[in-house]
């Protein structure tokens, strides 16, 4: 990675292959400076061109580390170190022991700016510059086969605010069973560490849980170069003779041998394990299935009760619905009957009240019409027997006799018809009591 240091690695538009414009001006029309400024500080890059679409801006692994820094350096000049690659969020130095960190906005730009400054002279010393670890990484081991990078980072999200997660993969792009949860604080992963330590957090319905580790950090891309190697004793001792095979027959050759097969047995201890732990899998996945089986068949069962007890109750609200029913129909039957019941008797009450009126009516309406029949004929003969007589004094006779007729006593059928001589009877000449009774009739 050291030939990629320099001005040669530049990514923006000024290159020192560039020409020049007349009058010692760039192509930026800038002047160039006479002071002792890297290459780096008269270039920029266009950011714009180095951002995915949706990614998330710094981020922890966009983080450097600066180290050998020299001796009085701050923050504003390791700002301007980095100002090519755009505006730092994070700026810290440890001036005691000459290192320092800075988050810059995206990982592919804090890349260039690592493989671009990285051993670069800065004031007299080579700096070097590195990715930060990450201290709220999560190592993820025993994912289901179904997990993909959404659903872990649906899953570790609840325990806080996450920069990246992601499943591992092998070459052909077949899941590994691992991965990787990387929050922006460590509070946060702290909390997920504690929470999946604690109890078996399962991500699919497949119950298999997973297990969280603090990841352990590697550099896996700049390794160990040899100026960083320590050349004390040892490192001499080991160096005295080049890489090479051990000739059979020698005391190299025997040792060797010997570690060989030290490794074979640790190859077959661990193959070993593996079978027994594949068995055992295989054994609980079996189980599993067996008693998911049976769990379902006791949900069903537990459904069906449920479900009978259900049919049951409402058979029985529906028969005490129907037996309420029946209850009102028949209160309402008998009350039908009652006031049918009181209809009728008021209907014969009214029907004997309108028959005793007309009984005891009739007679003496019979009564008062033949009174009134028998005046009539009275007064007729009292003016054929008087004949001639005429005037106010026959007009009084004729009213003494009617009112004697009527207010004298009789038998029921003649009004004023008394005993013969009283004081109600005839006048003479008229006829007497004896001619009127039951089975007589008058004569004229």
């Amino acid at each position: 990675m050291q030939g990629n240091r320099g001005p040669q690695q530049n990514h923006g538009p000024n290159r020192p292959e560039d020409p020049k414009k007349p009058g010692g001006t760039n192509t930026n029309g800038q002047q160039p400076e006479p002071s002792e400024q890297t290459p780096n500080e008269a270039l920029t890059l266009d950011l714009q061109s180095f951002r995915k679409p949706g990614e998330k801006t710094f981020t922890q692994r966009s983080r450097l580390f600066v180290g050998n820094l020299p001796t009085g350096i701050t923050e504003a000049d390791l700002e301007k170190l980095f100002a090519k690659y755009g505006k730092a969020s994070e700026i810290f130095i440890n001036k005691d022991r000459g290192f320092g960190f800075i988050r810059l906005e995206t990982r592919i730009i804090a890349e260039i700016a690592r493989a671009e400054l990285d051993d670069t002279p800065f004031r007299g010393r080579p700096i070097r510059v590195r990715f930060a670890t990450h201290g709220a990484a999560l190592s993820v081991k025993n994912l289901p086969d179904f997990v993909s990078n959404e659903l872990l980072e649906e899953a570790f999200g609840a325990f806080g605010q996450i920069e990246r997660a992601v499943v591992i993969v092998d070459d052909r792009g077949r899941p590994t069973g691992k991965g990787i949860v990387e929050y922006t604080s460590k509070p946060a992963a702290r909390k997920a560490l504690d929470k999946c330590s604690d109890g078996a957090y399962l991500l699919t319905a497949f119950p298999r849980p997973v297990t969280v580790e603090p990841m352990d950090q590697c550099d896996d891309e700049e390794g160990l170069s040899e100026k960083l190697i320590v050349k004390n004793q040892q490192y001499q001792k080991e160096r005295e003779q080049p890489p090479r095979f051990a000739q059979p027959g020698s005391f190299e050759y025997e040792y060797a041998m010997r570690w060989k097969a030290l490794m074979e047995m640790e190859k077959q201890q661990y193959e070993m394990v593996d079978r027994n732990m594949k068995e055992a899998q295989e054994k609980l996945e079996a189980e599993m299935e067996a008693a998911r089986h049976e769990h379902q068949v006791m949900l069903m069962r537990q459904d069906l009760l449920r479900r009978q007890e259900e049919l049951r109750r409402m058979e029985e609200l529906h028969s005490q619905e129907v037996q309420k029913r029946k209850q009102a129909e028949l209160r309402q039957e008998e009350e039908r009957r009652r006031r049918e019941e009181e209809m009728r008797m008021r209907n014969e009450e009214m029907m004997k009240r309108q028959q005793e009126g007309f009984r005891g009516n009739f007679p003496e309406n019979r009564e008062q019409e033949m009174r009134m029949h028998m005046g009539n004929h009275g007064m007729a003969m009292n003016r054929n027997s008087l004949g001639g007589n005429s005037g106010p004094a026959s007009t009084a006779g004729m009213a003494a006799e009617n009112t004697s007729m009527m207010a004298g006593p009789g038998n029921n059928n003649m009004p004023g018809g008394g005993g013969g001589g009283g004081a109600g009877g005839f006048p003479r000449g008229l006829p007497g009591a004896g001619d009127y009774g039951p089975n007589k009739q008058r004569r004229f």
